[in-house]
């Protein structure tokens, strides 16, 4: 009986000092990793791999690293238009993907580019005409009296074609489009600046026949997008309201106008001489 009371105390030793051992490693365990919400870490199951959130616009530069050499000139160069700055390779870079400095291809091909500057160390658009401002943009259209071509100013700088329309307001320069081409002209409204007309257009003006009321004159010039000077409408409709009789016109026999007889261009020599 006695041997048997031995055991038992034997064992609950036992049992007291695991149960020591196992509170002393539960303790050391939570003060590593505090468990959340009463949850053992043991039994707590390990996080997901997250993969880079940036895995998208990685694969957005690979895809314009591999993309043809044209398609990436052409990136570049739309940058440095928008920009109007000089950039070195690794602005370049940074702002559209391309690698200058590491594709020979595109480094050769954009210093060649007639669209492209480049001066030893910076990258910069290079317009056709190295013009800044109205003042300077006026300055070359008078350069030009028998006009330039407005695609060759369109990207001279970011507000070209604003101060071309203001220039065309305040009659200092001339819109037109040449029918052959298609191509919109810039030419120079200034008297100083002298003019050569071909003998045939003088002809050809001189025999362009002309309507023969004055209403029809005025309709013409609104087709071609110019003002009359005169109203013919609004001052018929006002003789007819105040009952004025127009005024009778003196009778010349050898200008008498009949039906047969052209009205031309032929009586205004002084526009284009003699």
């Amino acid at each position: 009986m006695a041997s048997l009371q031995d055991s038992l105390n034997r064992f609950k030793k036992q049992q007291e000092k695991c149960q020591s051992t196992l509170t002393s490693i539960a303790k050391q365990n939570s003060k590593a990793a505090p468990p959340k919400s009463g949850i053992s870490n043991l039994s707590s199951p390990s996080p997901p791999i997250k993969f880079s959130n940036d895995t998208e616009r990685l694969q957005h530069i690979n895809s314009i690293r591999k993309a043809p050499v044209g398609a990436q000139i052409k990136r570049v160069i739309d940058l440095l238009f928008e920009r109007r700055q000089a950039l070195t390779p690794e602005q370049i870079n940074e702002e559209c993907y391309v690698d200058v400095n590491l594709n020979k291809a595109v480094f050769d091909s954009l210093r060649n580019n007639l669209k492209v500057h480049y001066d030893g160390r910076r990258f910069s658009y290079k317009a056709k005409h190295d013009i800044k401002n109205k003042d300077q943009l006026l300055f070359l259209v008078r350069k030009f009296p028998e006009g330039i071509a407005i695609i060759d100013l369109k990207d001279a700088y970011p507000t070209v074609m604003e101060d071309l329309q203001a220039l065309k307001a305040a009659g200092q320069v001339w819109l037109l489009s040449n029918f052959d081409s298609q191509e919109d002209i810039a030419y120079p409204n200034d008297p100083r600046v002298p003019i050569k007309v071909d003998d045939d257009l003088k002809q050809f003006f001189r025999e362009i026949e002309l309507p023969r009321d004055m209403l029809d004159i005025e309709k013409d010039l609104q087709k071609n997008g110019m003002k009359p000077a005169t109203n013919t409408a609004k001052r018929r409709a006002a003789a007819q309201v105040h009952g004025i009789a127009p005024k009778p016109k003196p009778k010349k026999k050898k200008q008498e106008i009949s039906k047969r007889t052209k009205l031309t261009n032929a009586h205004l020599p002084e526009l284009f001489g003699k």
